[in-house]
């Protein structure tokens, strides 16, 4: 049996029975179409990534460069 369960799963028999039963189902409204977009992912992909601050990438103020010398 399950030879020919994986034999049919390998040669899209599966696919083929689920699309002709959801084709007969949807034409008889029997199916309703939703669409759900959840935000956390879209969130997480549009993220733009900003790269550290450095130490020395701040301004130098005069005392600054003093106390350093």
């Amino acid at each position: 049996m399950y030879d020919l369960f994986r034999r049919w799963q390998r040669g899209g028999t599966w696919k083929r029975i689920f699309a002709e039963l959801q084709t007969q189902a949807d034409s008889k409204n029997l199916i309703t179409w939703d669409i759900n977009v959840d935000s956390t992912v879209c969130r997480a992909h549009c993220r733009r990534s900003r790269p550290a601050a450095s130490p020395s990438s701040r301004t130098t103020t005069g005392s600054d460069a003093r106390a350093a010398a």
